[in-house]
């Protein structure tokens, strides 16, 4: 299973979330672990002589050899429109090397579905979401510029979050790495801190998907615009 977030190994991290207990044959490899594809091979063929099965989370950006890099206007690679995936890779490693059960290696690769499926939504995440962007009206309202809504978690054993704002030019074309801290020992893992870190975000039930007619019902704003007060936006891939 192909997870999002570039080289960044917060998603498939997550999928621990999942199965905190470890009670599941799961393997997570993040590109901030530095395992090799041969390794995956051979870790997995050894899962598989164990338990008979294997669930891989593999990140998009997982280093498996050249994909086909198309690349946006800011220069980052657009994992969505590479001509290969991580995920068919790994599959076509696992494949090639054969496996020592009966059966073939498959894929999974959830597209831009991963995060506008709404009726997978975490509620945390659609409540802070709503109010960073509550927030970001706030700071626009008083005038200021060059400022990012923040979310910040405060320190303490209960879950909690206040909202804040940075300068965009700390922040513009920046990156925060999976913590090494982390990362289990066996580099296909992630440590109970994590999970305990994450937990939380996921929240405790399912979000409410309003339904009419048997489908969702999307949200359809009236168009009443705050007074214009910028030029005609351009946008970046246009830009001179």
């Amino acid at each position: 299973l192909q997870a999002m977030g570039r080289k960044i190994g917060f998603i498939p991290a997550a999928a621990r979330l999942a199965d905190p207990k470890r009670e599941t044959p799961l393997q997570i490899y993040m590109t901030e672990s530095n395992v090799t594809a041969e390794e995956l091979c051979d870790n997995v063929n050894d899962q598989l002589r164990r338990d008979g099965r294997c669930v891989v989370v593999v990140s998009e950006g997982f280093d498996v050899g050249d994909l086909g890099d198309v690349r946006d206007s800011f220069g980052h690679t657009n994992f969505g429109a590479t001509q290969m995936t991580a995920a068919q890779k790994v599959v076509n490693l696992l494949n090639d090397r054969k496996l020592p059960v009966p059966g073939k290696a498959r894929g999974q690769v959830s597209g831009t579905d991963q995060r506008s499926t709404c009726a997978y939504a975490s509620v945390v995440d659609l409540d802070e979401a709503y109010k960073v962007g509550q927030q970001a009206v706030l700071i626009a309202e008083s005038g200021e510029n060059g400022w990012m809504s923040t979310i910040l978690r405060e320190p303490g054993p209960i879950y909690n979050v206040r909202y804040d704002k940075v300068p965009l030019e700390l922040v513009a074309n920046s990156e925060r790495t999976f913590p090494a801290g982390w990362i289990a020992a066996n580099k296909i893992d992630v440590t109970d801190e994590f999970v305990r870190y994450a937990k939380p975000l996921i929240g405790e039930d399912w979000a409410s998907v309003p339904v009419i007619n048997g489908r969702q019902r999307f949200t359809r704003f009236k168009p009443l615009f705050a007074e214009k007060k910028l030029p005609e936006y351009v946008l970046q891939a246009l830009r001179k």
